[in-house]
């Protein structure tokens, strides 16, 4: 067995060749996804003007991702993953053609964006439950900490580097140079996906989709485990829309403009820390108290940060937020996949992200209405610190979870 490091242990990409093979994969498609990303509100402020409908294409595709997510836990639950994978990138790359085309046209069409936004973030769920739910048969449980570790590390960087590239495009050929090449990354993850071995669903009886869904949801309200699990991680991503107050904070603080880029890469680098420091993590033989010590802590670090007198201690609490919240969602992942039923392992995954994006929704709501009568920084400060005491409640809530207790795996030689 190896020494327990601090840094993070890449060896799955030598030893797993079909989990190098999805870490490729990933990396192109958050590159692609990036470009993307820059492209589509840029292009929508330009026709339009309005910020509102900006807003409402990332409502549309939320809500397209959300069913996406439902309908995928299922699908993964009863059809081989590959395929479905394979399916939904095939499928998004189409639409990225449609984007691409309606750009090039003299007149685009807003409501052929709007559509194609809901295309792709349905048909993208779909692919994103299916790989999660095929992502223990490909590392094997006793590897799923590391997986989750290497994989949030190459979406942070990956998630600060595309956006970079994609303004870069933006500013030398318009938005159809971002559009050609999602287009083109979306289809050359498709070479090393073709490598994969079958994924096969395990068998189960059919039911109806929603009774399926039903069964679902009766999984996690009996599970105090997996229950708690996806509990904490709705309040987590609660937390992070805290970034909603940055411009607000950003003139409480009078910083320039070109420091408020740090308010927003504070957390996804925080991220990228922890997932690089993470090596000792996987031989934590109580994880549910990992999870729960580091939220609270991370809510803690949210209530605090706009009560910094410099901006700069500002950004380091958003970092410490994005280190602990990192950390707790490894172990997040990992208890997932872990303590999660073969046969449910599509629809789980599904409801576990689908919180990303009603929980982010909830939050930015309910700080919008905070806002109405308390000012920015109390606002963030309120919000955290109330996460907070709901953390420490469930801490004392959830026995089971507080409890949990596990040998720590035997890693491979890197």
């Amino acid at each position: 067995m190896n020494r327990h490091s601090l840094l993070l242990n890449l060896s799955l990409l030598k030893t797993h060749p079909a989990y190098r093979a999805v870490f490729l994969a990933r990396f192109i498609s958050i590159l692609a996804l990036g470009l993307l990303g820059v492209a589509v509100p840029v292009q929508i402020q330009t026709l339009t003007g309005s910020p509102f409908q900006v807003g409402l294409s990332v409502t549309l595709t939320g809500g397209a991702m959300f069913i996406g997510l439902m309908t995928g836990g299922v699908l993964a639950d009863r059809h081989e993953r590959k395929k479905l994978i394979l399916l939904a990138r095939s499928t998004c790359g189409v639409g990225f053609i449609g984007l691409w085309i309606n750009a090039m046209l003299p007149d685009p069409s807003l409501v052929v964006i709007y559509l194609l936004g809901l295309w792709d973030g349905f048909f993208g769920a779909i692919g994103v439950t299916a790989l999660l739910a095929a992502t223990p048969a490909i590392v094997g449980r006793e590897n799923l900490m590391q997986a989750g570790a290497i994989t949030m590390l190459t979406v942070r960087l990956g998630s600060v580097i595309s956006p970079l590239i994609g303004g870069l495009l933006l500013a030398s050929g318009g938005v159809t140079w971002n559009y050609a090449l999602a287009t083109l990354g979306t289809f050359i993850t498709l070479l090393p996906l073709l490598t994969l071995p079958k994924l096969p669903a395990p068998q189960m009886q059919r039911e109806h989709p929603l009774k399926a869904l039903a069964s679902a949801f009766r999984f996690l309200l009996a599970s105090p485990v997996v229950g708690g699990v996806a509990l904490i991680g709705a309040l987590l991503t609660m937390a992070s829309a805290v970034r909603v107050l940055y411009p607000a904070l950003a003139n409480h603080w009078q910083m320039a403009s070109g420091e408020i880029g740090a308010l927003y890469a504070a957390v996804p680098l925080g991220a990228a820390a922890g997932a690089l420091t993470s090596g000792r993590l996987a031989h934590s033989t109580q994880p549910g108290r990992v999870m729960l010590f580091t939220s609270v802590l991370a809510f803690v670090a949210v209530g605090i940060f706009s009560l910094m007198p410099f901006w700069g201690l500002g950004v380091v609490c958003l970092a410490l937020f994005g280190y602990l919240s990192g950390i707790s969602s490894l172990v997040q992942y990992t208890l997932i996949q872990t303590q999660t039923p073969d046969h449910m392992l599509g629809r789980i995954n599904g409801l576990w992200t689908a919180q990303n994006v009603t929980g982010d929704a909830i939050g930015a709501a309910l700080l919008g209405g905070m806002g109405v009568a308390l000012s920015p920084v109390s606002s963030a400060s309120v919000s955290g610190m109330a996460l907070a005491v709901a953390g420490v409640a469930l801490t004392l809530l959830l026995s089971e979870l507080r409890r949990l207790r596990q040998p720590p795996p035997q890693l491979v030689k890197p």
